[in-house]
């Protein structure tokens, strides 16, 4: 199955229920006032949040005014491209550093260590060498877990025993993939409360110690942001993005929700781009963020 059959299939369930019924639903009208107020109403039914659906509305209208489109059909591309546009990230992953360090953050249940066994054999697929840190050394079995994923992988991992200093985990993870000339280190981090002052210190702690074990590492931290919970993960999100200095977000388990409306209104509420996806359970399954193909395969229609 390529890219785009992959996603189509992974988010056949946000299509076949709101978006689905915005694609037949503009296609179907004149551009009026109703359509303008059902479309409000669909999106916000999507899950792109009150403000973000009044958002996109405005924008369609003044597209609409500005371009002199005149059927629905002409309304529909201009939403998708508006959509596409909003989804679009201002720059690429910072990926040039040697090595390339990502911080993988989120609380517990989101789908973050198995987010990192895929993000592991995403970089391996593209021939990287890739190492694990097991920087979450408040449980046992969370390093257990990590090192189980990381032989399925055939990728190595550095921990320390239970109770350690994560930072100084990620620190030595970065210092040996500087010596034995790794491309990326792929750090996890405890799955924390987003209300636990301290521990989003550590946070900060652990990003900052990277340069401090290697100058020409570069750092990405990803937030792992489970699409179920849609409105309620980016409410969770603000506060892991200001202690972490988050970059990017992974949104896990879009297969499993009919409101993936919430991809839009992550990247519109919290100023930062979705750079993958998981919409499966499979190795492959976390995909690189395309907006582009993200917008075709929401509004696909089927044959």
């Amino acid at each position: 199955m390529g890219f785009f059959e992959k996603l189509g299939a992974g988010l056949r369930k946000t299509r076949d229920t709101i978006f689905g019924s915005i694609t037949n639903m503009l296609t179907e009208s004149e551009i009026d006032d109703d359509m303008y107020e059902e479309l409000e109403e669909q999106l916000i039914l999507a899950d792109t949040g009150a403000d973000v659906a009044m958002e996109l509305v405005e924008q369609l209208h003044d597209v609409v005014r500005r371009e002199h489109l005149k059927t629905g059909e002409e309304a529909l591309a201009a939403l998708k491209k508006i959509i596409t546009d909003m989804l679009r990230a201002e720059e690429d992953m910072h990926l040039s550093g040697k090595p390339a360090v990502i911080l993988v953050i989120g609380v517990n249940g989101v789908g973050k260590t198995t987010s990192i066994a895929k993000l592991a054999h995403l970089y391996k697929e593209q021939g990287k060498r890739v190492l694990l840190a097991a920087g979450d050394t408040f449980r046992a079995a969370a390093a257990e877990q990590l090192c189980v994923w990381a032989e399925r992988t055939g990728v190595p991992v550095v921990k320390h025993n239970e109770g350690a200093d994560p930072a100084s985990v990620i620190f030595d993870a970065v210092q040996s993939a500087a010596a034995h000339d790794y491309d990326v280190v792929i750090c996890d981090t405890a799955g924390r409360l987003h209300n636990k002052k301290n521990l989003m210190a550590e946070l900060s702690k652990i990003s900052r110690v990277v340069n401090k074990a290697c100058e020409t590492a570069s750092v990405e931290t990803l937030l792992v942001l489970d699409a179920i919970t849609g409105q309620n993960a980016i409410s969770q999100a603000s506060q892991f993005i200001d202690a972490a200095n988050a970059t990017g977000i992974v949104l896990t388990k879009l297969d499993g929700t009919a409101k993936g409306g919430a991809v839009i209104s992550i990247k519109a509420k919290l100023g930062l781009p979705v750079r993958f996806v998981g919409v499966g359970e499979g190795m492959d399954d976390l995909m690189e963020f395309d907006p582009d193909a993200f917008t075709d395969a929401l509004f696909l229609r089927e044959e």
